[in-house]
């Protein structure tokens, strides 16, 4: 059996989106509380009774979210037109190598707004 652990993080930072219309209100400098919620996925360990302990995959997470809190995205290399696609992708290739188990990654603006990246697709 397979199963999905997911673990929500968050942090705080300002943002804006270079590449929107003349007068579209992303194009100003404006701020969320991001929320990211990291997915991994594999079989019950048949001695642990888990697919990975969670403090695991926050070792591996921390760190990274750490990079993004109180910041200016724009200004962190690869995120100049920090959408939220661009966010998780970015945090993707940055959590990966550290979770191969990873599944998907989930970036809320607020609390209506959602986008989930699964990874790159196999050819």
């Amino acid at each position: 059996m397979t199963f999905e652990l997911a673990k929500t993080f968050r942090f705080e930072s300002a943002h804006r989106l270079p590449h929107v219309p003349e007068g579209h209100k992303c194009g100003r400098l404006h701020g969320h509380s991001f929320r990211v919620e990291v997915v991994v996925a594999g079989e019950m360990g048949a001695d642990t009774g888990w697919v990975l302990d969670y403090g695991d995959v926050s070792d591996v997470v921390r760190p990274v979210i750490d990079q993004l809190d109180h910041r200016y995205l724009n200004e962190i290399a690869g995120l100049d037109n920090p959408t939220s696609e661009v966010l998780c992708a970015w945090l993707w290739q940055r959590l990966a190598p550290g979770l191969p188990s990873l599944s998907a990654i989930t970036v809320r603006e607020t609390c209506t707004t959602a986008c989930t990246y699964r990874g790159p697709r196999n050819p």
